[in-house]
């Protein structure tokens, strides 16, 4: 025989069975779509990139009237300034927009994972400048760009990856092609690849 005093107690237990079931259920269908939303975002913004990419068609139409070298890498660079402040800013809005931390989330790991082969990149350029090896530059511009947007999107949609890989042939090939064939393939890479791959973002991506 139950004693008065226990069958409070034995109904709250057989109520809480189904509220402990209906919070897991929402706490899982929270989990879900928190990954799914990450999943399906990038940090770059596909119409940032194709403004990038037609300042990079402009650069390259420039610099190929420039028969110095050192004149060329000079339209690249003041090119790759105007790029990384366009591109950062773009990303930024797009951010915003999808109600994403600037500092935390895929942003900030995206951004951990991609700027060591950006610092590559600026360390080699200081030290190239003043070698005869400056001809090279092309070709480990697009190649370090192609590896850390390689291993930067191992954390974001298939599309940066993708991207950073035809970025990486592209510099493969230009190291090995003649070294007059580097401001063509710096265009067709900065220019061309970052318009197909923006065009792709800005539709399937948010922008």
């Amino acid at each position: 025989m139950t004693l008065p005093e226990t069958k409070p107690a034995l109904a709250r237990l057989a109520r809480d069975p189904p509220a402990l079931h209906s919070r897991a259920i929402a706490d899982l269908r929270f989990i879900r779509e928190t990954m799914a939303s990450v999943a399906s975002y990038t940090a770059f913004s596909g119409w940032g990139l194709i403004i990038v990419g037609f300042g990079a068609l402009i650069a390259g139409a420039l610099a190929s009237h420039r028969a110095i070298m050192a004149e060329r890498i000079a339209i690249w660079l003041v090119d790759a300034g105007f790029s990384i402040v366009l591109g950062a800013g773009a990303s930024i809005l797009k951010a915003k927009a999808a109600g994403q931390p600037l500092f935390a989330g895929p942003i900030r790991k995206f951004s951990l994972s991609f700027a060591p082969a950006i610092l590559a990149g600026a360390v080699f350029t200081w030290s190239m400048l003043r070698s005869p090896e400056v001809a090279s530059l092309p070709g480990l511009w697009l190649l370090l760009y192609g590896a850390g947007l390689a291993a930067a999107g191992t954390l974001s949609v298939w599309v940066i990856p993708t991207m950073g890989a035809c970025f990486f042939v592209l510099g493969v090939i230009a190291l090995l092609a003649p070294f007059a064939w580097g401001n063509a393939l710096l265009t067709a890479g900065f220019g061309g690849i970052h318009i197909a791959f923006g065009a792709v973002i800005a539709r399937r991506y948010g922008g």
